[in-house]
């Protein structure tokens, strides 16, 4: 028999992507949000749809960083680690007990702008088009391999925020329909 897949989602934001997950994986359950943020958006969500939590920063657990993040997702039996604005690398030891099973969504049409500022540097490029990269995480940063991309044209007057605006909704498109096609492969499978 089939079970539903445990999700972690590691966030320092807003929550948009969180809470996008949280209503659109159908083959899984949102079961713990991670953040280094105590004031990030992505907490009140979780607060109010009673989807537990945990605060894990250098202040909270200086040098147990590594064993926090591998505690908490042993205990609530994680399967798959969603990335979804968190601003931080992920530990080695992660990356190695969760080979495969973290995905980061980024804002740019990966292998170009890897890291911070994606959106600007795709601006000042003068590129005709960017977007968002679902992928696999890898120690190297926003080096893992590609599952899926969205395109997101630029338009002649945009700006920083008219194009993260466009980008953002991209990636609410995007990631859901990734993370089901996963859990459908597998809930089809076995």
């Amino acid at each position: 028999m089939y079970r539903k897949k445990n999700i972690a989602v590691f966030a320092s934001g807003s929550g948009t992507n969180f809470m996008n997950i949280y209503n659109n994986a159908k083959y899984a359950d949102v079961v713990l949000l991670i953040s280094n943020n105590s004031k990030c958006g992505a907490i009140d969500f979780a607060i109010k749809n009673k989807i537990d939590f945990k605060i894990v920063n250098d202040s909270r657990f200086p040098k147990k960083i590594d064993q926090m993040y591998e505690s908490f997702l042993k205990t609530y039996d994680i399967d798959l680690i969603l990335l979804a604005g968190f601003m931080k690398k992920i530990p080695s030891n992660i990356i190695k007990l969760y080979k495969n099973k973290i995905m980061n969504i980024h804002p740019s049409l990966l292998p170009k702008y890897k890291g911070l500022n994606a959106i600007e540097q795709a601006l000042e490029s003068g590129d005709k088009t960017t977007g968002c990269t679902v992928h696999y995480v890898t120690e190297e940063l926003d080096s893992g391999t590609i599952i899926d991309q969205s395109i997101v044209p630029i338009c002649p007057n945009d700006t920083v925020e008219t194009l993260t605006h466009r980008v953002q909704q991209a990636e609410h498109r995007l990631l859901p329909i990734v993370i089901n096609n996963l859990e459908e492969s597998y809930a089809i499978k076995y």
